[in-house]
């Protein structure tokens, strides 16, 4: 909320050092981990086969979340049957490399 409010006041650089903070910080880590794993589909692996259950689990996660040296993975597309006979593409995100 108030990166976007930097940004419409047109405080850049206001909005470059809460960028900073958000990304480095180790609570937004802990945020993340909990919004990934409390949503409606917690209980759903990723093509991985990863599943974060439990609180040990979780708490790795936090500490496997680098900012340095990430290289997202190409999202795996799997193709499936429409009623009509045609095939509909399906991007599924991973969640480790």
């Amino acid at each position: 909320m108030r990166i976007a409010k930097a940004i419409v006041e047109g405080r850049w650089n206001k909005a470059r050092v809460l960028q900073y903070r958000l990304t480095n910080s180790f609570h937004a880590k802990l945020l993340a981990v909990k919004r990934v794993t409390s949503n409606k589909g917690k209980k759903t692996p990723g093509v991985d086969g990863i599943l974060w259950m439990g609180a040990g689990a979780k708490w790795r996660a936090t500490f496997s979340l680098l900012r340095r040296g990430y290289k997202p993975q190409p999202l795996r597309r799997i193709y499936i049957p429409k009623k009509n006979g045609k095939k509909r593409p399906l991007s599924i995100p991973t969640v480790y490399s």
